[in-house]
This record gives structure tokens, C-alpha cells and sequence, in this order.
């Protein structure tokens, strides 16, 4: 059954969408990634900045382990410990935020998980997400499998659109 979710956070206030899939499911058949949202938290993303004013919006079992930093980036919680993230401002710049999504990928990347649809916007994010193979395929090339000193902010950067680079 399709539930409306009504987000008050730092970024958006009285924004609505509806979730109308099952959560983790139907997903478009071009868009498999690696890790959930909650994996990713876990693992450490984005210096643990990211997500620290959303708890209401996304399952606490999400946030029960995530590696979170509420006052500033760190970039030692980072799975690799190094920073691999571009400010928003150079996001915004170039083009790579939609509005429904004032944080990017990752936001978006949590909402279609827990079900909610914009086809347009969805295929336009999955066409960037398959973009980032060509991260996955230079790490393939240029590190001895399971070498995780090798590249390690390039992993770290793969990391953070759900590729699971600890296993390349």
C-alpha cells in the first residue's frame, strides 16, 4: 500500500513523496547495486556527515551501527579513513543535484530503496550510477585483488554510490 512521507530536515521542509514499491525491491533491472543504504552507513560513507538529520525519515535499524559524525565530517570514519567526497556547492555546480534531492545520490539511492518512484529522475541516477564502473574497472586493473591499500580513495569513492569495493 502506497504511504505518503513528509520530510522536516535541514535541507527540506514540508517536502512529500509517496512510497509506491516494496521497500528493497522492484528494483529497475539495470540498477543492482552492491550494498543498501544501511550497509553503506555501517560501513562508513561520506565522513559520517550525510545522514545525521534524517533518522525520522529512514528506519532506526539503519542508524543502530552507522558510523555518524553530527557536528562535521570526518573522514576517519570513512571505510578507507581518507575523504572521497566533493563539497555540495561543486555538486550544485555541476549540475548533479535534483531538486526533489538537495543531498545528491545517496538520498536519492535511500528513498528509491524504501520505494519511492520518479522514473525520469530514477533512470537519470541509475544512468550515473553505472557510470562509476569505470572507477570499479580501474581499480580491477590497477590493484591485486583484495588489496585494500590500493587506491584506497578510489574505493572509498565506489563505496559511496554502493559498490562493494572491498571485494574487488
Amino acid at each position: 500500500m502506497p504511504k505518503t512521507v513528509v520530510v522536516n530536515d535541514k535541507m527540506q521542509k514540508n517536502y512529500r513523496y509517496r512510497r509506491t514499491a516494496p521497500v528493497g525491491r522492484a528494483f529497475d533491472e539495470d540498477f543492482t547495486p552492491d550494498l543498501t543504504p544501511k550497509a553503506m552507513l555501517e560501513l562508513g560513507v561520506f565522513g559520517g556527515k550525510y545522514m545525521t538529520d534524517c533518522k525520522k525519515e529512514f528506519p532506526a535499524t539503519w542508524f543502530k551501527n552507522a558510523k555518524l559524525s553530527p557536528k562535521q565530517k570526518d573522514p576517519a570514519l570513512n571505510c578507507f579513513g581518507v575523504d572521497a567526497s566533493l563539497p555540495l556547492k561543486q555538486w550544485k555546480q555541476n549540475g548533479w543535484i535534483y531538486k526533489e534531492d538537495p543531498r545528491g545520490w545517496f538520498q536519492w539511492y535511500c528513498r528509491y530503496y524504501m520505494g519511492r518512484r520518479i522514473p525520469g529522475e530514477d533512470q537519470r541516477q541509475i544512468k550515473r550510477w553505472k557510470a562509476i564502473k569505470r572507477h570499479v574497472a580501474a581499480i580491477k586493473k590497477n590493484c591485486k585483488r583484495g588489496d585494500l591499500n590500493c587506491r584506497r580513495k578510489q574505493r572509498q569513492a565506489v563505496l559511496h554510490w554502493a559498490y562493494d569495493s572491498r571485494k574487488i
